[in-house]
């Protein structure tokens, strides 16, 4: 089953001046963690605003689980922590849980059942007699995650969980998402924290200017290149021209050799002509590029083709 399904849609403001979104067509698969990635005035939160009803499309529909995002049943479904949340600084941490609970109409004792849980879950068990100004960023932000579990959904959409927290509390955080994936949810993740978008994320999204321009795994963009290192001892220019054509690219950097070739065999060519020169091999290392790294070259991409 599809968690989401998007045909053609499409967002304008001010009288169509304005393009948020355009035909953006979109599916992904129940079960996964999703990521919606993008610069600042992609189409991000547009689309997630429009997913739960918080906004109307111009044109193009919607469905959530199949369902039609304007089928009120839908709502139970979903939980939802936007970006810079703030609760009542006078609320202790498990009144906010239950109150947010009973927006959703969630029974007094699946309340208190889930509340209970979910606080020992994301590790504030301890502080939920505690009121909400003497928390910590990343306090609130666990509590969020808590607090958009409260009435069992099966998606869950999270706009920047990690902004602002230290490298614990965003481990803490990953921990807790992964454990919600293995019970079965779908998440989807909006971030800028490209670096925790590829520890986490199965599939990533890549919208600019409020089109999608890339929908893939994340392993396909962070798969290993064709690009090695080397590590050898000192080398000549005679010897780095005897190694140029097996090469599409090639930089020397002190007892190193980066080459980027078009396939193994000619990696192995390499190889060959320096252990024939009686060249000390040390490593061949396989540069795996970055979740970060291959962002940019996409944008940078769509901007020249444009």
């Amino acid at each position: 089953m599809l968690a989401l399904d998007t045909q053609n849609l499409t967002k304008r403001f001010n009288r169509g001046k304005i393009i948020a979104l355009e035909d953006v067509t979109l599916s992904v698969e129940e079960g996964i963690i999703f990521g919606l990635l993008g610069p600042n005035g992609a189409g991000k939160t547009t689309l997630i605003k429009i997913v739960l009803g918080i906004l109307f499309p111009t044109s193009g529909s919607a469905k959530l689980l199949e369902r039609p995002i304007n089928d009120i049943r839908i709502k139970e479904k979903i939980g939802y922590l936007p970006e810079n949340h703030r609760y009542p600084d006078f609320l202790k941490g498990g009144e906010v849980l239950d109150y947010f609970a009973r927006l959703s109409a969630v029974g007094k004792s699946r309340r208190e059942r889930n509340k209970t849980e979910l606080l020992k879950l994301v590790n504030l068990e301890k502080w939920a007699n505690t009121r909400i100004k003497k928390y910590s960023k990343g306090m609130q932000q666990r509590l969020g995650l808590a607090q958009a579990m409260m009435n069992d959904p099966d998606i869950l959409f999270l706009d920047e969980p990690t902004d602002g927290v230290d490298p614990i509390g965003r481990k803490e955080i990953r921990e807790v998402l992964l454990h919600f994936k293995e019970e079965g949810k779908t998440i989807f993740l909006n971030s800028h924290l490209l670096s925790e978008v590829e520890m986490i994320c199965d599939e990533v999204a890549i919208l600019d200017k409020g089109r999608l321009i890339r929908h893939c795994t994340v392993k396909e963009l962070t798969s290993p290149s064709k690009t090695f290192r080397i590590q050898t001892s000192k080398v000549t220019k005679t010897l780095l021209a005897g190694l140029k054509p097996h090469t599409i690219e090639m930089d020397q950097q002190n007892s190193s050799i980066q080459v980027t070739v078009a396939s193994q065999k000619n990696l192995n060519a390499i190889i060959d002509h320096l252990r024939k020169n009686d060249i000390d091999i040390k490593g061949v290392v396989p540069h795996k590029q970055s979740l970060e790294e291959s962002f940019i070259e996409i944008l940078k991409k769509d901007i020249v083709e444009e």
